[in-house]
């Protein structure tokens, strides 16, 4: 039998910290320390040369049970969608119009931080709601 193995999440983006810091309100997340010898990550990042700053940023859950989620600047945009995407389980165990009401209200939450909403699929006889958002640099992900 396989042993369970603790992931990581990457994200190729423009502004790393910008799109760790958004996952971090999403999900609870926390941003590490600064490095050894800094008292703030701008410390950090001014001590680098000007090709480096800002090149990466991580969040972990607190717990230790989430994935860590690593960010790194890459030169090109976001051209197509998403082959792999985050699901936010924000209505685990819930149906109907209890589950869209929490979904609805976690959506708004988001919008409020930089979160686009894409579309919202209503529950029928099969499925229950879900909706699909954007992060604030287009990266899809869907509130379920």
């Amino acid at each position: 039998m396989a042993s369970v193995r603790k992931i990581q999440i990457t994200f190729d983006c423009a502004d790393p910290e910008r799109v760790a810091r958004f996952w971090c309100e999403v999900l609870g997340y926390v941003a590490p320390p600064p490095p050894d010898g800094f008292d703030s990550w701008d410390a950090y990042n001014e001590s680098l040369p000007p090709e480096e700053r800002g090149a990466w940023f991580a969040c972990s859950d607190p717990t230790g049970e989430g994935p860590r989620m690593y960010f790194q600047r890459v030169p090109e945009g976001k051209v197509a969608k998403n082959r792999v995407h985050v699901d936010v389980r924000a209505g685990t165990g819930l149906v109907g119009a209890e589950r869209l009401a929490v979904l609805e209200a976690e959506r708004d939450r988001l919008v409020a931080l930089g979160a686009v909403c894409t579309n919202v699929l209503y529950a029928d006889e099969d499925n229950e709601s879900c909706i699909n958002m954007q992060d604030i640099e287009g990266n899809e992900f869907c509130l379920d």
